[in-house]
């Protein structure tokens, strides 16, 4: 156990495992990591972009990355028009 003035008492081992399920831990992306459970093929509910989502982005009513940032700073979503 470590001691931060601002946060208090903190588990390093805890925070850790807890930053395992983010594809980009301690980046911007909210988005959970791909692995054999949790695969990155399921489409963007907004660009409709294939492979986008893991099954657990979507559980918890994500959108991928490019559309969050595009959400975010007000600028157009970049749609899938197919293969």
């Amino acid at each position: 156990m470590d001691y931060d003035d601002e946060y208090g008492w903190y588990d390093d081992d805890e925070y850790l495992r807890s930053q395992m399920d983010f594809a980009e831990p301690g980046g911007k992306s909210a988005l959970r990591a791909a692995t054999p459970t949790n695969p990155r093929n399921l489409p963007c509910p907004t660009c409709k972009w294939p492979n986008r989502l893991t099954p657990k982005d979507v559980a918890l009513g994500y959108q991928c990355d490019s559309c969050a940032d595009a959400a975010e700073r007000g600028t157009e979503i970049n749609y899938y028009h197919g293969p």
